[in-house]
């Protein structure tokens, strides 16, 4: 398998408009479980870069059996590289808030997690990073400069602030999508960062990618065990 060309660190994201919020529905288990909305866009301060929001939210069944509602936010620089991360989340009961900084001068990243029923810190630690890394959403982002073509891949350094890694992007093949925002060619990625890569759970990420400029994200899949089984969103809606 040979290996392919990623976008340069310090080069132009040339795919990626100054804002766009990506709509999804999420199915689990042959029902509609949930949203997410990715909302994208460009910063100017303090200094030029990019935000990334990520809003998850159970919907019906899911809703009423176990609720969960995400807020995701990240700051990249103007190579995509993290800068930070917030996460709050609600699942059932339960209610944690996470930040992570990346400082890229002393090659760190600082996590820190909090109970927010309790009040309390969960997890803290300092972490080495090297002189770029991912985060999972803006790496999402970032995958859609790439320059890979079926049958190449690539090792993209990605972090969650608790571990860092080296996660290796193949581009598998060419496939026909068929959302409710339209019937789309695509390129399928596996993103590899399940079995210890970068967290311990066994699982595949899939994600879909149209074979055109634009390169949206269309379908996002995680194939886990049957336990779980897997969880899949589809675009439903574009805002430019």
């Amino acid at each position: 398998m040979s290996v392919g060309q990623p976008a340069e660190i310090g080069e132009a994201p040339w795919s990626l408009p100054a804002r766009e919020t990506l709509h999804y529905t999420i199915e689990w288990r042959l029902i509609t479980a949930g949203k997410a909305d990715f909302d994208w866009k460009a910063a100017e301060q303090p200094d030029p870069g990019w935000r990334v929001n990520v809003n998850v939210q159970s919907v019906g069944l899911v809703s009423k059996l176990f609720k969960v509602g995400d807020i995701y936010h990240s700051e990249l620089g103007q190579a995509l590289c993290a800068e930070s991360t917030q996460m709050v989340s609600r699942e059932g009961s339960r209610q944690r808030e996470t930040h992570v900084n990346f400082n890229y001068e002393t090659h760190k990243a600082g996590y820190l997690e909090r109970d927010r029923v309790k009040d309390k810190v969960i997890s803290q630690k300092e972490i080495d990073i090297p002189s770029c890394v991912h985060d999972v959403a803006g790496g999402l982002y970032y995958l859609r400069t790439l320059q890979l073509k079926p049958g190449e891949s690539t090792e993209v350094p990605v972090s969650d602030g608790k571990k860092s890694a080296m996660a290796k992007v193949e581009a598998q093949q060419r496939e026909t999508v068929k959302t409710q925002a339209g019937t789309f060619s695509t390129v399928r990625y596996e993103i590899y960062l399940f079995n210890n890569v970068l967290f311990r759970r066994s699982a595949h990420l899939y994600v879909w990618l149209t074979d055109d400029r634009r390169r949206l994200p269309v379908q996002i899949r995680v194939r886990m065990q049957f336990v779980v089984g897997t969880i899949t969103l589809q675009l439903a809606k574009l805002d430019d």
